[in-house]
């Protein structure tokens, strides 16, 4: 396994996070137990949960597991943001539901601290200033080592990372957003964003939601058990969305390619190139069974050449104008020095 800073801070955490938002829904407590057993035997040492992940029982199944652990082997992240009431007051970024949301958190993962703790996404109504002045005191007052932000557009990233210096507050230190091969819209803002901030992103679905392991086939709807067969309109992930856009399995049948020549699985491939893209501090594994996670782990032995990756990245770049993303946007905002001067 591989270790990389934390973005910025001076933590180091495996370049593979185990993501736990199937726990206490998709995998019982014995699974769970189990996923979390072999990922720490295989080197991992960063867990991520959330508060709403299977409203609350992920957080208490992990908490039940860490009892006994040395926590000083292990970088444990959860977020808040999200409903966990029917209240108003009972999600957002302010320091009202925030406050609550620490302190129940830091109850059911049986905790005094935690490690990273990042905001689930933006929230509109709330002053950022607010939001930070109270993760800036949570540091101060030793509930929190550092915070990040997930699901933040490049200007909300910016804009954080700048207020929090501008007033004296500690800034974020990662960014957890979608990414993978069939989703990297993040590389138009986001990526250079953090990148300039020199914040970690922790990718979320980086199989594309099952897309990229090679379990679904051209032309033929998602069935069995799997998250599309059982529900192929699923959110982001949804069969419909996917197969509409022929670009999905020409990706597939390069990954594929790939994986037959390296002698790994299609999802190996597809983790590894991830975890090769620029600021990606750790991509977040979701596995609802061992097996899963066995095979996900083996990405983390796996180092793609720069011809693959490029294979990779040129079949699955994303479709953009000339300007300003494209090719003319980028010949316009560079400078180059004429006469070698």
């Amino acid at each position: 396994m591989q270790y990389r800073k934390l973005g910025n801070s001076g933590a180091i955490v495996s370049a593979y996070c185990l993501g736990t938002m199937t726990f206490g829904s998709e995998s019982d407590e014995a699974t769970s137990f189990r996923l979390m057993d072999d990922y720490v035997a295989a080197g991992g040492n960063f867990i991520d949960t959330a508060n709403v992940y299977s409203a609350g029982v992920s957080e208490e199944i992990l908490g039940r597991w860490l009892k006994g652990k040395q926590l000083r082997d292990l970088v444990i992240t959860t977020k808040g943001r999200f409903p966990m009431g029917n209240g108003p007051n009972h999600l957002g970024l302010s320091r009202k539901n925030l406050n609550e949301a620490l302190d129940a958190s830091l109850k059911r993962l049986g905790v005094e601290h935690i490690d990273l703790y990042q905001m689930h996404a933006f929230d509109a109504l709330t002053p950022l200033d607010e939001t930070l002045r109270f993760l800036d005191d949570s540091i101060r007052n030793g509930k929190i080592g550092y915070y990040g932000l997930s699901n933040f557009l490049g200007w909300q990233l910016t804009k954080a990372v700048w207020l929090a210096k501008a007033s004296g507050y500690q800034p974020p230190v990662t960014l957890q957003p979608q990414y993978n091969l069939l989703v990297r819209d993040i590389e138009h803002e986001i990526v250079p964003a953090a990148l300039d901030a020199e914040i970690g992103l922790l990718p979320w679905s980086p199989l594309g939601g099952g897309w990229l392991s090679g379990k679904y086939k051209r032309d033929q709807m998602p069935t069995g058990a799997t998250r599309l067969g059982e529900n192929p309109t699923r959110g982001m992930e949804a069969f419909e969305k996917r197969n509409s856009k022929s670009v999905t399995w020409d990706v597939i049948e390069a990954v594929q390619d790939i994986a037959e020549a390296r002698g790994a699985t299609m999802a190996q491939v597809s983790l590894a190139w991830v975890a090769a893209q620029p600021a990606v501090t750790s991509v977040i594994l979701g596995a609802r069974t061992t097996e899963q996670l066995g095979d996900n782990l083996g990405a983390a032995e796996l180092e793609l050449s720069a011809e693959e990756i490029a294979r990779l990245s040129d079949v699955s770049k994303p479709e953009m104008s000339d300007y300003p993303y494209g090719e003319g946007g980028i010949a316009q905002r560079n400078r180059k020095v004429e006469g070698g001067r």
